[in-house]
C-alpha cells in the first residue's frame, strides 16, 4: 500500500503516519504540507493507492483542495481526515467525490477501518451520517455514462472535454469565443443531463472514457 498524507500541521502528519505504519507495516507513506505539493507528488507517476486529506489548510477555501485533487487525479480515492465533524460537511465532501470521511477526533480503530474500507472499494462514513446513496443529488439507476453523454449537444461536449482538462469557465469562454454566462448555462445543462451535482463528479463519472469515445459523436468542424 502506498498513500500520501496531505495536512499542513507537521505534528498531525507525524501522528497519522505513525498510526498508518503501525497498522500497515508494509505501507509506504508520503507526506505533503499542501495541495500544490500533494499534486506534485501525485504527478510523479508513482502508483499511489490512497490520499488522506485535511480540508482546512492554510490557503484552501472550503472544498477547493478536495476538488483540485479529484479533478486532476480522479482514479485515486481521497479519504478526508478533518477536524470538522458537522454531518452536513461530511455529506458535502462525499458529494464532491471523497471516498470517505473520518473526524480527527475519532480513534485509531475508526481510521484503520476507514482506510481498509476505502482500499476495498467501499465508501466510509461515520455512524449516523448518510451514506453516498443518501447524499442529495445522487441518483439511483442512472443510465450508462455513454448514453448520458449522447444527450449533450456538440457544444456541451466541447465544454465537457475542457472541464475534464481542469479549465475554468473564463478559459472555456475564451477558447470557444462565447460569454461566461453561456459557458455557465452549458455547465448547468451538462450537470443536469449527466445526473451529477459538481464539476468534480463530471470528471469522476467520465474518468474511464477515452477522449476519442466522447468525441465520436461530434460533427467535424
Amino acid at each position: 500500500m502506498h498513500l500520501i498524507i496531505v495536512d499542513d500541521h507537521p505534528l498531525f502528519r507525524d501522528a497519522l503516519s505513525s498510526a498508518v505504519r503501525l497498522a500497515f507495516p508494509a505501507a509506504e507513506v508520503e507526506e505533503a504540507d499542501g495541495i500544490e505539493s500533494a499534486c506534485a507528488a501525485l504527478s510523479r507517476g508513482r502508483s499511489i493507492d490512497l490520499t488522506l486529506l485535511d480540508l482546512t489548510m492554510q490557503g484552501v477555501n472550503g472544498f477547493d483542495g478536495l476538488i483540485a485533487i479529484r479533478t486532476r487525479f480522479p482514479r485515486i480515492p481521497v479519504l478526508v481526515v478533518s477536524g470538522l465533524d458537522d454531518p452536513r460537511i461530511m455529506r458535502e465532501a462525499l458529494a464532491h467525490g471523497a471516498a470517505g470521511f473520518v473526524p480527527k477526533a475519532a480513534g485509531k480503530p475508526v481510521l484503520i477501518r476507514a482506510i481498509t474500507d476505502v482500499l476495498n472499494g467501499a465508501v466510509f462514513v461515520p455512524e449516523g451520517v448518510a451514506g453516498p446513496a443518501e447524499v442529495p443529488g445522487r441518483k439511483a439507476g442512472k443510465a450508462p455514462i455513454a448514453e448520458r453523454i449522447a444527450e449533450l449537444t456538440p457544444q456541451q461536449v466541447r465544454v465537457l472535454l475542457m472541464i475534464r482538462q481542469g479549465k475554468l469557465n473564463k478559459q472555456i469562454a475564451h477558447e470557444l469565443g462565447v460569454g461566461d454566462s453561456t459557458v455557465k448555462a452549458h455547465v448547468s445543462e451538462i450537470l443536469r443531463k449527466l445526473g451529477v451535482i459538481s464539476r468534480t463528479q463530471i470528471v469522476i463519472e467520465t474518468a474511464n472514457l477515452d477522449y476519442d469515445h466522447i468525441l465520436g459523436g461530434l460533427p467535424s468542424s
